[in-house]
């Protein structure tokens, strides 16, 4: 039977994994960019090296890691910090522009420009989160229990909301996250965001 547990310093691999095969708006993203290591780089490691305590794991039965949920408590203070400090260390090696390969270029100036806006939902929500579990995990009831730990602790940590934002194309998390106490916030047209009040 899975279970639930924090997150572990040894799981970086695995997560890194999952978000490659869950990347393009829910499915396996392998081979879409040049470099798959792009998107964990930007939607997972960053948050268990600056915030491991609000990141927690699905383990399976045999010892894989299958499903997690990360957080920061306070997006505007990672965004900073993921401008200055994470991405310079890692997209700095990387061209802008990818030739041939226009989505990987969106995908890196986007990492690129993180923090050069206000967070729109940061005052009301000010922590965010990224949520993904692989195929053979999905509808067991586990991203509800991920949802929920995370919940936990930011409340515990004093943290009054959080929001994300999912792919329009990704039905399934947009099915998902109402269900789960999240209410749909106004978006711009290439995305769906969500938030929580806790």
């Amino acid at each position: 039977m899975p279970h639930l547990r924090a997150f572990r310093p040894d799981d970086e691999p695995a997560l890194a994994e999952i978000c490659l095969k869950t990347a393009d708006a829910g499915g396996d993203a392998t081979g879409v960019l040049d470099d798959d290591a792009i998107w964990a780089e930007i939607f997972v490691l960053p948050y268990v090296a600056r915030h491991p305590e609000f990141a927690f794991v699905v383990e399976s039965d045999d010892g894989r890691v299958v499903g997690y949920i990360v957080a920061a408590p306070d997006t505007e203070a990672f965004e900073a910090w993921f401008h200055t400090v994470w991405w310079p260390e890692r997209g700095g090696r990387r061209p802008l522009s990818a030739e041939g390969n226009p989505r990987q270029s969106d995908i890196l100036r986007y990492a690129a420009g993180r923090s050069q806006t206000p967070g729109r939902f940061s005052a009301e929500y000010p922590a965010h989160l990224h949520i993904d579990l692989l195929p053979e995990t999905q509808g067991g009831g586990w991203g509800r229990r991920l949802i929920e730990a995370l919940v936990t602790a930011l409340r515990e940590a004093g943290v009054p909301g959080v929001h994300l934002a999912a792919a329009p194309e990704n039905a399934g998390a947009i099915a998902f996250y109402p269900r789960v106490g999240f209410d749909r916030l106004p978006s711009e047209p290439h995305v769906v965001a969500f938030g929580r009040r806790l």
